[in-house]
């Protein structure tokens, strides 16, 4: 009797994305990485759960009367995403990767975790400041290393670049 799973395709690498620098790092990452392995990336962004909210600065307003994230965040958040994504795709150049948007409101841990179940690999930025930073990962990327089902990559921030 053979016991050897069936190999099929493989699936994606899932990058966490907010359009922070280290995010960006991630993306770059995992565009790089599903080149080499011919495989696509689900670039998912998480909103609306907490801080850590992409992109903050961009989005202020985008409240309702009782402080809930408005119906319109989700399409914005998308737009930027996809602008963000397109820009890198286009950095990292041929052959051109698949990428899969998602905008998911949530806590960004649970959403990257839930948004991995089919995944080959999940690529995150880390965003440690100062000393401690650099020697210790980020709340999210803490979380998705501690609870994740599959290869992580935690992408540090790059020499000369400062980090929040």
């Amino acid at each position: 009797m053979n016991t050897t799973p069936a190999s099929g395709p493989a699936g994606p690498i899932v990058v966490g994305t907010d359009d922070s620098e280290p995010a960006r790092r991630a993306v770059l990452f995992a565009l790089r990485e599903a080149q080499l392995r011919g495989v696509g990336v689900r670039a998912v962004c998480a909103y609306g759960g907490g801080r850590t909210e992409p992109s903050a600065r961009a989005m202020t307003g985008w409240r309702d009367a009782v402080g809930e994230p408005s119906p319109h965040l989700h399409d914005a958040v998308a737009r930027e995403v996809t602008d963000s994504i397109e820009e890198l795709r286009r950095q990292v150049g041929e052959p051109y990767v698949e990428v899969e948007v998602r905008c998911e409101r949530g806590r960004p841990a649970k959403v990257l975790l839930e948004a991995s179940e089919d995944a080959t690999m999940l690529v995150v930025g880390t965003r440690g400041a100062g000393l401690w930073g650099r020697l210790a990962l980020g709340s999210t990327s803490t979380e998705v290393v501690h609870h994740a089902h599959l290869p992580v990559v935690v992408v540090p921030s790059g020499p000369g670049h400062a980090t929040r």
